[in-house]
């Protein structure tokens, strides 16, 4: 490493790294999720230093900071589709399964990766739509991984209106992911 890109480093890490580490701690359920993802953050910083230049430090890290957060949020939630598009009704399981199938391929291609981002985007775009009290209550439990049990501890909210607000979450994330699903297959 030369002196020139280690010093340009060392600068970033003091005029932002606390800041930075409290954004993301805000953001992810631990202490641990924080800290690797500020690694992260620090490491593709340290690899593009030379090889682009960056005229905004503090947006640049910001940037890449909240893309690893959501990357994250993305994984956690990739293990829980079935919970959000299985129902009891026969079709809506033919229809989680459909959404495994277009989602997590077994292979790669340009398309099921285009797919996945559209489900992504439309994802974050419905819980966008829906009541701040629905909408937290839903990341909280599925993608910050927190039982309802802890949110009552934190709100002071009983878990039954939790459970409650999750459940209208659900229906209306279902009925706008169903919408995707059928946009995608009638082609």
């Amino acid at each position: 490493m030369t002196d020139d890109k280690h010093s340009t480093i060392l600068q970033a890490v003091k005029a932002y790294g606390k800041n930075l580490l409290s954004f993301i701690r805000r953001r992810v359920k631990n202490d641990a999720d924080a800290e690797d993802i500020m690694q992260d953050v620090w490491q593709q910083f340290s690899s593009v230093i030379n090889a682009e230049p960056i005229e905004q430090t503090g947006a640049w890290l910001y940037r890449v900071a909240r893309n690893k957060i959501t990357d994250k949020h993305k994984k956690k939630s990739e293990s829980l589709l079935d919970d959000l598009f299985y129902s009891d009704d026969e079709d809506d399981e033919n229809s989680a399964a459909d959404y495994q199938a277009l989602l997590m391929p077994e292979t790669s291609t340009p398309e099921t990766a285009y797919l996945r981002n559209l489900f992504w985007e439309q994802l974050f775009a419905a819980l966008d739509e829906l009541p701040e009290e629905q909408r937290q209550v839903f990341v909280w439990h599925e993608l910050d991984d927190i039982s309802f049990a802890e949110m009552a501890e934190m709100t002071g909210v009983n878990v039954q209106t939790l459970v409650s607000r999750k459940r209208y979450a659900v229906l209306h994330l279902r009925d706008r992911l169903k919408q995707l699903y059928e946009d995608i297959t009638k082609y």
